[in-house]
């Protein structure tokens, strides 16, 4: 099923998690490439990103960083914090696209626990960082069983658009990403 920008919501957990110190300099070329299309995602699509835990705003872009709602919870409380339930709930929001660090903790315990409270979880893989890659796969594999499929932001932009079905959205989107 392709989700609906108006239904989605970005969530990055401890973004701030992203160590580049020991990340290939390619890895870390795609994922400022992913950061910097989330102001799209929002200005465009109406696809709204929300960054809780540890966040580096001054690390960011200010166009990125000004697209990116943050909630002060831990990421392990997620799902319990009355502000973001009341954010995702007002918004009608029943689609989860989630990234951020560490992969196999936080972002899978969330990913776990949000698809068990009913939303549908998908796993932005190009800004979910791993603190070991080596568990990348077996993390992957987990998820997959319980029915959260990877994808990544340049892929959540394309369905979103087709989604919408406006074919001057889509050629847009399309140059965007090129």
């Amino acid at each position: 099923m392709l989700a609906d920008p108006r239904q989605s919501r970005i969530v990055l957990l401890n973004p701030a998690r992203a160590n580049r110190a020991g990340t290939a300099e390619a890895l870390a070329v795609e994922q400022d490439a992913s950061l910097a299309l989330l102001p799209i995602c929002q200005d465009i699509l109406g696809a709204r990103s929300i960054a809780v835990g540890e966040y580096p705003t001054g690390l960011l872009p200010a166009d990125v960083a000004g697209s990116i709602e943050c909630f002060e919870s831990d990421a392990l409380s997620l799902w319990r914090d009355p502000g973001l339930a009341a954010n995702l709930e007002e918004a009608g929001v029943g689609i989860i696209f989630l990234g951020g660090g560490f992969l196999e903790e936080e972002v899978l315990v969330a990913a776990l626990e949000g698809a068990k409270r009913g939303y549908d979880v998908r796993l932005l893989s190009d800004l979910a960082f791993a603190r070991r890659e080596t568990d990348r796969q077996l993390v992957l594999n987990r998820l997959a069983h319980h029915g959260i499929i990877a994808t990544t932001v340049r892929q959540a932009l394309v369905e979103w658009a087709a989604v919408l079905e406006d074919r001057a959205m889509m050629l847009r989107i399309q140059q965007l990403i090129s």
